[in-house]
């Protein structure tokens, strides 16, 4: 006992170092909701980053290892596309046909998931690779707790895509985005807004923007809308910060150059801030869409815009 106060700091240090570890683990564990919480609270104090297909420049286009290796370098969301198979499965595949992605050919509802599984994914340059195609199912339960996911296509089937959210525990990990009315989104998912995130798409070049935004704004309270323009000679993506601010963040793509006026990945190599940082600083996004998930990254985290 007399040597006890010798002690006292290696316990002091093991006790605070298990500590530091349990809370590390917590909030790895908990990334997914840290996301959808900034989402909701409409936090525009940092810009999330979504990869299309996963971090395709990577490993093949919606993969399992895409969307790995975006989850480790700390993508907050991926986009992967869906499709439905001959005896209802529902896959990772952007196109109806199999012929570009994969070592097979025809459409992929015409195709049986397994004899999909025995194909191997193509990757950008065409060349076969060892992957397979993956099931939704096996994505949502490869970014559980860790990432949030974008699911494009799914409004064709979502009923029994819910189903596979609710059996892999992924229901608050959803974003899904569409060009409907407030009444049509009501209608075709209100079952599941408590839940699922909603996005409308509105495009800036159509005369009727402003006032579809406005009517959602009211209707639904989004946290966020996908804006589209063509062009910095319009106007209304600047008067689109006016009528949002503080009530819905703002979600551009920068997947090519007529979806963001210009601002692209393309223009971002060459000078990021006209990019990337004209978005951010011109139009208040706080969520970027990229083909170029770690260069983004890269220079959100220069601006500490990422944690």
């Amino acid at each position: 006992m007399k040597h006890l106060h010798r002690l006292l700091p290696v316990i002091l240090f093991f006790v605070i170092s298990c500590g530091s570890v349990q809370k590390t683990t917590q909030l790895s564990q908990n990334r997914a909701n840290d996301i959808r919480q900034q989402l909701i609270d409409r936090d525009d104090s940092q810009v999330l980053v979504v990869a299309h297909r996963g971090d395709w420049r990577y490993a093949m286009e919606n993969s399992l290892p895409a969307i790995e290796n975006a989850i480790k370098m700390g993508v907050d969301i991926v986009e992967i596309d869906v499709q439905r198979t001959a005896d209802g499965e529902i896959i990772l595949m952007h196109d109806q046909t199999l012929d570009r992605t994969t070592t097979g050919k025809g459409r992929v509802d015409e195709w049986t998931l397994d004899s999909i599984k025995t194909l191997k994914l193509r990757n950008g340059c065409a060349i076969r690779t060892k992957e397979i195609v993956p099931t939704l199912e096996e994505a949502l339960l490869l970014g559980k707790d860790k990432i949030l996911f974008n699911l494009d296509k799914a409004d064709r089937y979502f009923d029994q895509v819910y189903e596979i959210l609710e059996r892999t525990g992924t229901t608050e990990q959803v974003i899904m985005k569409g060009g409907k009315n407030p009444d049509q989104v009501r209608k075709e998912f209100g079952a599941y807004l408590d839940n699922v995130i909603y996005m409308p798409i509105v495009n800036l070049d159509k005369k009727d923007a402003k006032e579809n935004i406005i009517e959602f704004m009211n209707d639904l309270n989004p946290v966020a809308f996908e804006l589209l323009y063509r062009h910095d000679s319009s106007p209304l993506p600047k008067e689109i910060v006016e009528v949002v601010k503080g009530k819905s963040l703002i979600w551009y793509n920068t997947l090519w150059d007529t979806m963001a006026g210009g601002h692209d990945d393309d223009m971002a190599l060459e000078d990021p801030d006209k990019a990337y940082g004209y978005l951010i600083d011109t139009l208040n996004c706080r969520i970027i869409q990229t083909d170029r998930p770690g260069y983004l990254l890269d220079y959100l985290r220069s601006r500490g815009l990422h944690k």
